[in-house]
């Protein structure tokens, strides 16, 4: 469960957007739909995660948020000696949904397809 309440504390305050960026990026990374964010690679790697926050609109009930996240993910090859696939990072990017409840603080996490 994903409950951003220092993003929601910082709410119409100038510094919300920083707040509600540091707390996403300091998420466990497997409460967010990176795996299937991915374009380029097969496996995501979240240890360098990066947000920006693209827009926030004021629902009656929740703030609704609409992020970019960057992270980096490889092509899983078999290891072996002769494995031609490269072990390099690839720049990754999705674009994600954060519907935060006004009253719990409680957060849903929606991958969003274009």
């Amino acid at each position: 469960m994903i409950r951003l309440s220092k993003a929601l504390a910082a709410w119409q305050i100038p510094a919300f957007k920083a707040v509600l960026k540091a707390e996403i990026e300091h998420l466990d990374a497997n409460l967010l739909p990176l795996q299937e964010g991915l374009s380029q690679s097969s496996h995501a790697n979240a240890d360098k995660l990066s947000a920006m926050i693209l827009s926030v609109v004021d629902e009656p009930d929740y703030l609704r948020v609409k992020a970019g996240l960057f992270y980096t993910g490889t092509i899983a090859g078999c290891s072996c000696a002769d494995d031609p696939t490269p072990v390099n990072e690839i720049n990754e990017y999705c674009e994600v949904r954060f519907d935060i409840d006004k009253k719990t603080a409680e957060t849903t996490v929606t991958l969003l397809r274009e």
